[in-house]
């Protein structure tokens, strides 16, 4: 972090066929944007980056984000879009159907201004639904990462700006572009992700579509799949 008055940071949101929730996640980023200049600590930019939307997606963005743009689908090429476009110090990347705690944004720049050597961090996360698994999920989620050091898109990810170039960013790849940024900046000096404990809530529709069982066992066999060297396309075909 400079020593500027006033911390940037940069709020990258990728969408595809999102309209039903992308109004509602992006005026709640703005309420949090709000009170971060009533605070008059912090500037936040909101970037929308669209994989080429068949609904409204695009339109309701523009009304809401600073910069909305199309780019090539995909999540990974589409987090490097707004990244590329980012004015900010810090990067912080979302999904769209994640929804922050208070304060978010003050939180994470005071993490990294109290920790300077720090590369990146997470939140830990809770699963909004019906499914009494959810908070089991959870749970072992944020366990998971605190072990690993790996952190998924649904947790959250922020990173200095500067060690993200020096990454690489997201790989351009259709699957697992977050676990393989999470191997990137691990291999870095000092490259352990700080741990928010303000849980932000992700959706846990993905689950309740599929199935609770059926989409942990999907989950965690493309992982260890993908740890065992078969490639980020091949995988997406058994995702999809």
């Amino acid at each position: 972090m400079s020593d500027l008055p006033h911390p940037s940071l940069s709020v990258i949101v990728p969408v595809l066929d999102e309209q039903a929730g992308i109004a509602t996640m992006l005026d709640g980023l703005n309420a949090l944007r709000n009170a971060a200049r009533i605070d008059a600590r912090i500037e936040v930019e909101l970037i929308v980056v669209d994989g080429a939307s068949r609904d409204a997606s695009v339109a309701i963005a523009r009304a809401r984000a600073d910069k909305v743009i199309v780019a090539g689908r995909g999540r990974g090429r589409q987090l490097n879009a707004g990244a590329a476009l980012a004015r900010g110090e810090l990067l912080l990347f979302l999904h769209a159907d994640t929804v922050l705690p208070a304060d978010a944004f003050s939180l994470v720049v005071d993490k990294m201004i109290e920790h300077p050597k720090a590369h990146w961090g997470r939140f830990d996360v809770r699963i909004s639904g019906r499914s009494k698994m959810f908070p089991v999920i959870a749970a072992l989620m944020n366990l998971r990462s605190a072990w690993s050091g790996i952190a998924t898109g649904d947790q959250g990810i922020f990173v200095r700006r500067a060690i993200f170039d020096a990454v690489g960013g997201f790989p351009m790849q259709p699957l697992m572009e977050d676990i393989e940024l999470s191997g990137r900046l691990l291999r870095l000096p000092d490259g352990r992700p700080l741990r928010l404990r303000h849980k932000l809530t992700t959706s846990g529709r993905r689950w309740e579509s599929r199935g609770v069982w059926s989409t942990i066992w999907l989950m965690w066999r493309l992982r260890w799949r993908y740890w065992r060297g078969v490639s980020a396309d091949e995988l997406e075909k058994a995702y999809r």
